[in-house]
């Protein structure tokens, strides 16, 4: 599968999930084979939003740094086109930007590391972390089911060193 033109997009919460891709083809229009690496990131982690989703009031996840941890996450490598549907289907703009992520490592399975990849980070208050008791709540730790049901405060930012890429007019 050639790889050429393709970006590396962290994929993380709902985004990692398989059926996901089924759900971007049939209701956005998703093409294309999706290329999926695993990949090791230190240094951040998937957190809960502070906001519920309108459509179903489930809690999606945000990016935080978090220095010392270690997870595992998904690794789109999207063609343009497959990052135009992901734009959409995660509000660019408005409830998130996409991002060069600079915070952290980001180690495939092979051990090779891949710099700065893009991820989609909160851009309003309802995508900022939820903090609990002033800490973020990690996905890794708390079920959505649970999660729901959080009390907390948004976190003023996510501490992450990124770099927001532009919306093209």
């Amino acid at each position: 599968m050639p790889t050429v033109g393709r970006h590396p997009v962290l994929a993380y919460g709902s985004n990692a999930c398989p059926s996901k891709i089924t759900w971007l083809r049939t209701a956005l229009g998703l093409t294309g084979p999706v290329v999926v690496l695993r990949v090791r990131t230190e240094g951040l982690a998937a957190v809960w939003a502070s906001g519920l989703r309108v459509v179903d009031d489930q809690r999606p996840a945000t990016l935080c740094a978090a220095p010392g941890v270690v997870e595992q996450h998904a690794l789109w490598l999207a063609t343009d086109d497959q990052l135009a549907v992901l734009d959409v289907c995660e509000g660019r703009g408005v409830r998130y930007d996409l991002a060069l992520v600079r915070t952290g490592r980001f180690v495939l399975d092979d051990g090779s590391a891949v710099p700065d990849p893009l991820a989609y980070v909160g851009r309003s208050p309802a995508r900022h972390p939820l903090l609990v008791d002033g800490a973020p709540v990690r996905c890794a730790e708390v079920a959505q089911d649970v999660a729901r049901q959080l009390i907390g405060e948004p976190a003023a930012g996510d501490g992450l060193d990124r770099e927001v890429v532009p919306l093209r007019s």
